[in-house]
């Protein structure tokens, strides 16, 4: 065992050596005088591009009463502009043979195309509409409030277990606005008026607000022509960019309720409270999690699912908030075992991390998993756009792309163990049960 181990040594470190001499992401940054943040990452590899912007907008920059905007903008944003009908930003993109894309988180709403790399100039122009042009009216707000309030209902009501984010996020929050879901409710998307819309995009979608990243097949002065051409002349937003400010207070009680759904079988999530991404505890969290429930030899399933057989299925991941987040734990329990024996065997598991060192073994597979996600994140022009645009927007430093690895590589034992500790007590969680109706 011990040569075996030695052997996993030598190839984690080599592995780790020649990832760093030979995959840097290398990139240039610049801001236009209109605020407008723009990294550029040349790969000639393939003659594909791939063009993104983030706006640092996402449902906890919502008023308490008109929440869902963020999300609904990122439909929206697809309705058409000035210059382009309703309908037809897709059409334009795969008429081109490209595909494109956008997604909306508590922090922030991202939109993306990848197209050839003779189609940038498109590319740039489309989301140049996006910002410049959009059409706010009457039509594609009603048009766009059916579509919305339908997925919510879609997603939140209509399946299984996917409420819990709504019912965990209103009892673990009581002064943060994380407290509602990304979503919304639907009757505050139904009763908002065509001016509060317009109010929501002349506030956040705006160049001092957003991030431009354009990775691939570039030529970085022709690149830089076409950005100042379609972007230095949009307005910056004269207005200060609202962040909520709210601090949500440590916890020290726990907090439990029961959810009856439409289900057939029973669950329990737990939910931790853990501090923001990027923040010194966060990675040893991340890690403490995946130590938990990352695939079948982690230590929640062998003991769970193989040893005990309390559980069909077992799950832990921390949610990536830009202020201080939550840590989840679930599990589905086997026919016939109680809900409260299943929860006291989770519990079981995250106690011997709080009291015993894990092992050297168990550390080094921790850090070549995240030595080998570091690699697989940064393989494509996609998730190299992403990682570029995200570090920036949350961090004003997109050389995280390169350098947050060593965050994760930097975790020891003992650093689990006083995370485990500090951040997975049970007067700092919040515990659904969830059970069938028939069981009301």
């Amino acid at each position: 065992m011990k040569s075996k181990c030695l052997l996993t040594l030598i190839l984690f470190t080599f592995t780790s050596f020649v990832f760093s001499q030979t995959s840097k992401i290398e990139f240039e940054e610049y801001d236009l005088d209109n605020g407008l943040h723009v990294i550029l990452h040349q790969d000639n590899s393939f003659p594909l591009v791939v063009v993104t912007i983030t706006y640092h907008v996402g449902s906890k920059n919502e008023k308490p009463e008109r929440t869902g905007f963020a999300h609904f903008f990122e439909h929206l944003m697809f309705g058409g502009s000035e210059n382009i009908g309703s309908g037809e930003y897709s059409n334009i993109v795969d008429k081109a043979g490209g595909t494109l894309n956008a997604n909306t988180t508590w922090d922030r709403t991202y939109f993306y195309e990848v197209l050839s790399s003779n189609q940038l100039e498109l590319g740039l122009w489309l989301e140049s509409e996006r910002l410049l042009h959009l059409n706010v009216d009457s039509i594609g707000v009603a048009t766009e409030q059916k579509v919305v309030t339908e997925e919510i209902k879609e997603r939140e009501d209509n399946q299984p277990y996917m409420s819990f984010q709504r019912e965990m996020s209103k009892r673990a929050y009581l002064v943060h606005p994380y407290k509602w879901t990304v979503l919304g409710k639907a009757e505050h998307i139904m009763a908002a008026t065509e001016a509060d819309y317009k109010e929501f995009y002349n506030n956040f979608y705006v160049p001092n607000n957003a991030v431009l990243t354009i990775v691939g097949d570039i030529n970085f002065d022709n690149t830089k022509k076409l950005v100042e051409k379609y972007y230095a002349d949009i307005p910056a937003s004269k207005n200060e960019i609202y962040r909520p400010t709210q601090i949500e207070p440590i916890k020290y009680k726990e907090v439990r309720d029961t959810i009856f759904d439409n289900i057939q079988l029973p669950a329990i999530f737990q939910a931790y409270h853990t501090p923001k991404m990027g923040a010194e505890d966060y990675y040893a969290v991340d890690m403490l999690a995946k130590l938990l429930s990352g695939g079948e030899s982690s230590r929640l399933y062998k003991t769970l699912v193989d040893k005990k057989q309390v559980a069909m299925q077992v799950a832990s991941f921390p949610m990536p908030y830009e202020d201080a987040g939550l840590a989840y734990v679930l599990a589905l329990p086997n026919m016939g075992v109680e809900l409260i024996d299943l929860e006291s065997a989770m519990d079981a598991e995250v106690e011997k991390v709080q009291t015993e060192l894990i092992t050297d073994g168990e550390l080094l597979k921790l850090k070549n998993q995240y030595e080998v996600n570091h690699i697989n994140d940064n393989s494509t022009l996609e998730s190299r756009a992403y990682n570029l645009a995200i570090n920036y927007t949350f961090y004003k430093d997109a050389n995280l792309i390169n350098t947050e690895i060593d965050k994760y590589l930097s975790v020891t034992k003992e650093d689990i163990m006083r995370v485990a500790k500090k951040y997975f007590r049970k007067d700092n969680r919040v515990v659904l049960y969830y059970l069938p109706k028939s069981q009301q």
